[in-house]
């Protein structure tokens, strides 16, 4: 088990290879993905605009934001696109079981 908290983001059975949900929060939402079987996790805020990530669309590591249709790597929270040029906060994920978690603090 890794260092700090956990926080349960979904089932691995809720989350499709090639989907992403959002998981609300007091602290900031968190954009959950299922990239060809690996899970990932960033702020679900885009660092260019006030879009949620969960709602834009999933193509390859590449998450599209709907505002302004720049773009992220899911994976390292790095922009791939313009307008974006700020990286987004990534989260450690585990599996354990049939939950996905991300490591929290």
């Amino acid at each position: 088990m890794a260092d700090g908290n956990l926080l349960f983001l979904c089932k691995t059975s809720d989350l499709q290879p090639g989907s992403v949900k959002r998981v609300d929060r007091a602290e900031g939402d968190i954009a959950v993905y299922n990239i060809d079987g690996e899970f990932y996790a960033t702020e679900d805020r885009c660092s260019h605009g006030l879009a949620s990530l969960a709602e834009g669309d999933l193509i390859g590591e590449e998450i599209e934001c709907t505002m302004h249709f720049g773009s992220f790597n899911a994976k390292t929270g790095e922009p791939m696109a313009p307008p974006c040029s700020i990286p987004i906060k990534t989260f450690k994920v585990e599996v354990q079981g049939d939950g996905v978690y991300a490591v929290i603090g």
